[in-house]
């Protein structure tokens, strides 16, 4: 691997001047403002194409963004496809230097990593912002930290244009809700999905809403929103039920629940097309 660096800022981004594979990286979009300072520190091992240790000793999952995955010691785990290209982009970019941490919504994540947005300090680059622009992670938001979603899917929808990185590989791409074995991703290698399609009907029952994408709610398409995610869709304004008759792109785990089905816990995982 070649890696040759310069710095121009300009335009709101910042060139990477990065050749890895080959290929040139592109402008690195810059950090958006908004965050909290959160300390920082040098990269000593980036574990995966997400998560980084820092000689303070503390590992770093990069909220908002999700990677290929690595087995990393788990028995049985497949080795995502690009999961070993998004790994060494993003050891090219940190590997070695000081990062500084910014978060946005929760601080540590149930395993005890601290979540956060990454700063290079040598260069300005925002780590987030980069793997996205190279098609080497996903945009991956939760609840309780989805800031900077809009910025973030901005540049994802830019690399998936352009099949950049693991948009170039078939698995990751887009799915139509109308495909017939949609559920049959459940459980499988990547399972976090992208779908599109039109909403045909919205309903509730039981305090949960159901975003019917197919005639037939045993076996087509559905994104639902449980009682308790509700109330994020009512801070932002948004009624589940004038999402009939629009065309959404849904992102998130696929369920085998009477057809395909994703659990919506908050606005930021659907996109209106």
């Amino acid at each position: 691997m070649t890696v040759n660096r310069r710095q121009i800022v300009g335009g709101g981004a910042i060139g990477l001047g990065l050749i890895l594979f080959g290929r040139r990286l592109a402008a690195a979009p810059a950090l958006p403002g908004g965050l909290a300072p959160a300390g920082g520190g040098r990269v000593t091992e980036v574990v995966d194409g997400d998560t980084v240790r820092l000689d303070t000793g503390d590992q770093v999952r990069f909220v908002g963004t999700q990677a290929p995955k690595l087995p990393l010691d788990r028995p049985n785990f497949p080795t995502w496809p690009f999961a070993e290209q998004s790994k060494a982009i993003l050891a090219a970019l940190c590997q070695g230097k000081r990062v500084s941490l910014h978060t946005g919504g929760a601080p540590r994540d149930r395993h005890g990593r601290i979540l956060a947005h990454l700063l290079v300090e040598e260069t300005g680059i925002w780590l987030q912002g980069a793997m996205l622009e190279q098609g080497a992670a996903r945009v991956y938001t939760f609840k309780d930290n989805r800031a900077l979603a809009a910025d973030m899917l901005a540049i994802e929808a830019a690399a998936r244009k352009a099949k950049r990185g693991l948009w170039n590989d078939p698995l990751y791409r887009v799915r139509r809700a109308s495909e017939a074995d949609l559920a049959a991703e459940a459980g499988k290698v990547p399972g976090y999905h992208l779908v599109e399609g039109k909403v045909v009907k919205t309903g509730q029952a039981k305090g949960r809403w159901f975003l019917n994408f197919g005639p037939d709610q045993r076996s087509d398409f559905t994104a639902t929103i449980a009682p308790g995610d509700a109330g994020a869709f009512a801070e932002a304004g948004i009624d589940p039920a004038a999402y009939q008759g629009l065309r959404l792109r849904i992102r998130g785990w696929i369920e085998d629940r009477n057809g395909a089905s994703i659990d919506v816990t908050h606005p930021e995982q659907i996109e209106r097309l």
